[in-house]
């Protein structure tokens, strides 16, 4: 099986030899350089990673050029800010290649006391609400830690280059009758400064990028109708996750 991780990256030196460093074996890093400016991109290749240069800022600009790079079957997302453990990818990744769902996401558990800033958190919270009303998805976190595979991922399209890219994969993904569920991983206080939530002011740029992708999905689901998750028959099925597309296409 082949999997490849891509680590969005912006001013991340510090915290690449951690994070490539606990890769499972035969996972392959794509580092994304999205303009650093502290040698980011060479600490990723003197580390063995694929090192893609992205001048177009933004989170979903650097996601989608490390989707572009990628060639492995299974695609999975995880921040280059140490804040999360490559380690607990596998099980993610199984969830997917057994069948048993489309979009494998990792929930955050905090393991510190200021791993997650406060302002950041709420905003979370509010916007998971907001996501499983519009979803039926019973999804408590849009964490950036998921895994998919790849001509999946390739055929939803996605179009946000800010902030939105996360949330708008798990629209698209409602939209597409996909099976989606979520288990626990561990959020460390990552390394560096934060370029997103970790400030009051990304924050608000994030949370104004992903009201925007809901309003538009509400207007657009009034003329659609939902197919339902595709139904894999494998042992590993559970009725959780086909709960999850029932819901979200009766939504």
């Amino acid at each position: 099986m082949k999997v490849d991780v891509i680590l969005p990256c912006l001013d991340e030196a510090d915290a690449l030899p951690t994070v490539i460093g606990r890769l499972p074996q035969g996972y392959r890093a794509i580092v994304v350089d999205n303009g650093s400016t502290d040698g980011s991109a060479d600490v990723a290749r003197a580390l063995g990673a694929l090192v893609v240069t992205e001048p177009r800022r933004g989170f979903g600009s650097a996601c989608d050029a490390g989707v572009q790079a990628a060639t492995a079957d299974f695609i999975a997302f995880c921040d280059a800010d140490a804040s999360m453990d490559p380690a607990e990818l596998p099980p993610l990744v199984d969830r997917v290649a057994s069948g048993r769902v489309d979009l494998a996401l990792g929930r955050r558990i905090p393991t510190s006391r200021g791993a997650w800033a406060p302002h950041a958190r709420f905003a979370n919270r509010v916007l998971a609400v907001l996501m499983r009303r519009a979803t039926g998805y019973r999804l408590r976190d849009l964490g950036p830690m998921r895994v998919m595979r790849r001509e999946d991922l390739l055929a939803l399209d996605l179009r946000d280059r800010r902030s939105g890219y996360p949330l708008e994969m798990v629209l698209a993904a409602h939209a597409a009758g996909w099976l989606v569920d979520e288990s626990d991983i561990g959020y460390a206080q990552r390394v560096g400064d934060s370029k997103v939530t970790g400030t009051l002011r990304g924050t608000v740029n994030a949370v104004r990028d992903m009201s925007r992708l809901l309003r538009a999905y509400r207007r657009e689901a009034r003329g659609r109708v939902v197919a339902p998750g595709r139904l894999r028959q494998t042992a590993g099925s559970t009725p959780e996750a086909v709960g999850s597309a029932s819901e979200g296409a009766r939504s």
